[in-house]
This record gives C-alpha cells, sequence and structure tokens, in this order.
C-alpha cells in the first residue's frame, strides 16, 4: 500500500485545487474532483478501494444537498420571474421610508440571498440603487455597498445557498441549527458593513456613471403587476419556519416519555421539518404563483424550471466534488496533524484564517468554504472536546472565506460592472467591504462560542 505523510497529502490536495482553478482557470468542479482523486491516491488503502471511495463520497454528498439545491434554484428562478423578488424590495422601502433605504436595500439583499444566489440578487436591487441616487442626488456607493454587505453575508452563512449547506455536511451539522445560528450571525454583521458603507461613501464621494457595453437596466414592473408581499415571503419564510421548528421541538423532545404530547408533536414537525419536503413545498408555492401572476401554460413553466435546473446542476456538482474532496482529507488521517496544535477556539481562528488564504489564492468564497471546512472537519473529535457547537465552525469560516475578495473573485467583477465603478474604485470599497463584514462574522461566532457554546 502507497501512502505518503498526511502534511504532503495535504499541500499537495490544497496547492492541486488552488492551481487549477487560479492558473489552468478550471471549472470549480474538474479542480475539485481532480483533487480529491490525487487525494486519495496519495493517501491509505488498497489501491483498488482509492478511486471507488471518491465516487462513494461524491454520490453521499450529492444525496445530502442534491436536492436542496436543484430546489433552492428553482425558488430563486420563481420568485425573479413572477415578481415576488421585487415586490420583497420595494416592501422594505415602503416600511423604512427614503430616509432609511440604504438599510432597506441591505435588508432586501439580507433576505433575498438565502434562496437565490448573489449575483442575481445584486442584479435585480442595482437599478434601485441608481434610481434612489436620481431621486436624492447621493449616496450611490452606500445604497450599492449595503446591498453587498445584506446579500454576501446570508449567502455565507445560511443554508440552502451551497456553501453553508456543504459546510454544514462536513461538520455534521443540524441544517436548522445552521439556518438559525447563521442568520444570528448575519445580522450584525450586515449592520456593520452598513456602517462601513456609509462611511466609505463619505470618504469617496462616487457619482454614479452610464452603464456601458451590453449592460443594460430591467424596466420595474407596476405593483398591480407584482404578487402580494406576504405570499412573496412564503416560499423563504416557509422552509425556513418549517426545518428551524423540527429543530426546537426535537431538541426540546429530548428523554420526552414515548406518546406524549412532545413526542408526538416531533414526530410530525420531523417530516414537515425535513428540509427536502420543506424545500418542496416551498417550490411548490413558487411555481404555482410564478404561474398564476404571469399567467404561464405548463409548457411555459416547465421550460423555467428547466433552465433554472441546468445551472443548478452545476452547483450540485461543485459541492459534491468538494464533499467528496472532504472525505479523502479524512481518509489521508489529516486530523493527526493538528490535534494537539489547534484546539477549542484557537481551531475557530484557524479556519477563519485557512478560508480567508483560500479565498485570496483562488477566488471563490463557495470554494474557500469547502475545502475550509473539510479540512476543519478532520480535525474535530467531538463537540465536547471541542467546548463549542462546530456550527461556530461553520459561521467563522464563512466569514474567513470573505476576507481577501479581489480580481480573481467573480463577485468583485459583479459589483464594478453593475455599478459603473473602475476597478481601483472597487478594490477601495468592496474589497474592504467584504473584509469588514467577514471579520465582524467570525468575531460574533467567537463571542458567540464563549457566551453561548451550546455544547
Amino acid at each position: 500500500m502507497f501512502s505518503l505523510h498526511p502534511l504532503i497529502i495535504l499541500v499537495v490536495g490544497i496547492l492541486t485545487v488552488i492551481f487549477m482553478i487560479a492558473l489552468l482557470k478550471m471549472n470549480a468542479f474538474i479542480a475539485l474532483i481532480t483533487s480529491a482523486v490525487v487525494v486519495s491516491l496519495l493517501g491509505p488503502g488498497d489501491l483498488a478501494e482509492k478511486m471507488s471511495r471518491v465516487a462513494e463520497a461524491f454520490g453521499k454528498t450529492a444525496g445530502s444537498i442534491g436536492i436542496v439545491i436543484a430546489l433552492a434554484v428553482v425558488i430563486g428562478k420563481c420568485m425573479m420571474d413572477s415578481g415576488a423578488a421585487d415586490r420583497i424590495v420595494r416592501g422594505f422601502l415602503s416600511l423604512l421610508g427614503e430616509k432609511r433605504s440604504s438599510t432597506a436595500l441591505m435588508a432586501s439583499g439580507f433576505v433575498l440571498s438565502v434562496p437565490v444566489f448573489f449575483d442575481t440578487v445584486f442584479y435585480l436591487l442595482v437599478p434601485l440603487a441608481r434610481s434612489m441616487h436620481r431621486r436624492t442626488k447621493k449616496h450611490y456607493l452606500k445604497y450599492a455597498m449595503a446591498i453587498a454587505a445584506g446579500g454576501v453575508i446570508t449567502h455565507s452563512l445560511v443554508p440552502p445557498t451551497p456553501g453553508p449547506l456543504i459546510m454544514a455536511d462536513n461538520l455534521g451539522i443540524d441544517i436548522g441549527v445552521m439556518i438559525m445560528v447563521g442568520a444570528l450571525v448575519a445580522l450584525p454583521a450586515a449592520v456593520v458593513g452598513m456602517f462601513f458603507s456609509a462611511f466609505v461613501d463619505r470618504r469617496m464621494n462616487i457619482q454614479m456613471k452610464p452603464l456601458g457595453g451590453e449592460l443594460s437596466e430591467p424596466e420595474p414592473l407596476e405593483d398591480q403587476q407584482l404578487p402580494g408581499l406576504m405570499v412573496s415571503l412564503l416560499p423563504i419564510i416557509l422552509p425556513v419556519l418549517l426545518v428551524s421548528a423540527n429543530t426546537i421541538v426535537r431538541a426540546m423532545a429530548e428523554g420526552a416519555a414515548e406518546g406524549s404530547g412532545l413526542s408526538r408533536a416531533a414526530g410530525i414537525t420531523a417530516i414537515l421539518g425535513n428540509v427536502n419536503l420543506a424545500m418542496f413545498i416551498s417550490t411548490a408555492i413558487a411555481m404555482w404563483m410564478l404561474k398564476s401572476k404571469r399567467a404561464l401554460t405548463n409548457a411555459q413553466l416547465a421550460k423555467v424550471v428547466e433552465v433554472s435546473l441546468i445551472s443548478g446542476g452545476v452547483i450540485i456538482l461543485i459541492t459534491a466534488a468538494g464533499g467528496a474532496f472532504g472525505a479523502m482529507l479524512k481518509a489521508a488521517q489529516i486530523e493527526n496533524l493538528f490535534r494537539q496544535q489547534a484546539t477549542g477556539l484557537m481551531l475557530l481562528v484557524f479556519g477563519a484564517f485557512i478560508a480567508s488564504v483560500m479565498k485570496i489564492a483562488q477566488g471563490s468564497t463557495t470554494v474557500a468554504m469547502i475545502t475550509s471546512s473539510a479540512m476543519i472537519a478532520t480535525m474535530v473529535t467531538s463537540t465536547k472536546t471541542l467546548g463549542y457547537h462546530p456550527v461556530y465552525l461553520a459561521t467563522a469560516i464563512g466569514g474567513g472565506s470573505m476576507i481577501g475578495s479581489w480580481m480573481n473573485d467573480s463577485g468583485f467583477w459583479i459589483f464594478v460592472k453593475m455599478t459603473g465603478l473602475t476597478e481601483a474604485e472597487g478594490l477601495k470599497s468592496w474589497t474592504p467591504l467584504l473584509a469588514i463584514v467577514g471579520f465582524a462574522g467570525v468575531v460574533v461566532s467567537f463571542l458567540l462560542a464563549v457566551i453561548l457554546p451550546m455544547a
């Protein structure tokens, strides 16, 4: 049996990911699955098993997160096309008023980035930032950065977006716990980002420029063309409520007598709060909303779903490949390297640091979360020895994966091109914003691990 020292295997695995994404410009799926194969071949075990265990780990991860991601992209597409996302934004603006429009834009990005990918949310909200600037003649950068602050943090911490999902899977975290704690950490981090946005806006005073090239600003729909606010929020709120209720009731029912009220309630919430079923119900609501509001035929609705699933398939492949990579690191016995060196709260800081290094090196926040959580998972033997719930490791890694965004990050270019900023202006606004928001997420995770360890 051929096997190298675990430290060599770890270095080779991480460098393979970085080299293939950053230098060869390979798709993240190809980079991660190649790294998984390389790590498996260099690790211990029979040669005949080294390839099969990669496929088995890939299938296990796909089975745990594939349905959720596929349904999430359908929900996101239906909410965009039906006008539900637009209705939510207008609801926040109406509630908070024009004077607090930056808060409304941050809140909209915060909520919408739970089921909808960040680039889509930003595309939806930037025209509103431009419209607000035309009305107020000021604060353009503040509006744009507020959207980013709200959107990137929930995209990085709250399922069902792929990064938080795979972190929960790697670290053995209940999805309901990941949703609740992820949102708890994300909220103060987003508020810090909003205040930082106001600070940068005062210092830079950037005026709005016309969008060039092929970029265009979508025409806003009339209010009567949009669905109601409550039904618009339902596809987002319902799975969060169902999954969280399952987690809470199950915790309360521990030790309860069989046949008791709590025990029966736990049986019901276990079904309704299963993340796959909760997302399925929300998907049905989102599809119905789109079909009824836009008067689509079944064939037209099917086409919308098909388009969204094509993009979702790529995300599932990437996250499943990341799961396989993490499993191969465990098979290579990486945990033996760090058990004495990084424990307790130091492991939380170490996880955030590794995520930041991965982010700077290869650009993708999702890949940084996948690889870092896979590596940290090999070092966690039990919650008792850790001293706090592993969900704080996940939120710290999510925060760390935002630190160091620059020109190798697709999010940087989305922000720059859709706001009309120059690259230099993006480096002075987007890059420090994500660093501040991410660092705030790490600090809040650290404090909660001390104050509310849940161990």
